[in-house]
């Protein structure tokens, strides 16, 4: 089962959001705003993205792990999480 049945209309509410303000970055680059302005909403975007992220592990931790740690296979979902983070972190 996927990780973010908790959140899932939250999530889904921050990506429409998140698709708005790429497709207004790319109105500014269309329109050649000045570049510090393009650069403040592509961060926005960046931050926005982050937040859904979290959300996502968020519900994967309490969820799919705390599941598999009852059920006795734990060490799988850890892994897996430990793994997300990582390259959640080395994507910045």
């Amino acid at each position: 089962m996927p990780g973010y049945k908790s959140h899932k209309a939250q999530v889904q509410g921050r990506l429409r959001r998140i698709e708005g303000q790429i497709r207004g970055v790319e109105k500014m680059v269309e329109e050649d705003r000045y570049c510090i302005d393009v650069l403040t909403q592509v961060g926005a975007a960046k931050a926005a993205l982050d937040a859904v992220a979290l959300l996502l592990l968020q519900d994967h931790t309490e969820h799919c792990v705390v599941d598999a740690i009852q059920a006795g296979d734990g060490s799988t979902k850890v892994r897996e999480l430990n793994e997300a983070v990582e390259r959640l972190v080395k994507g910045r």
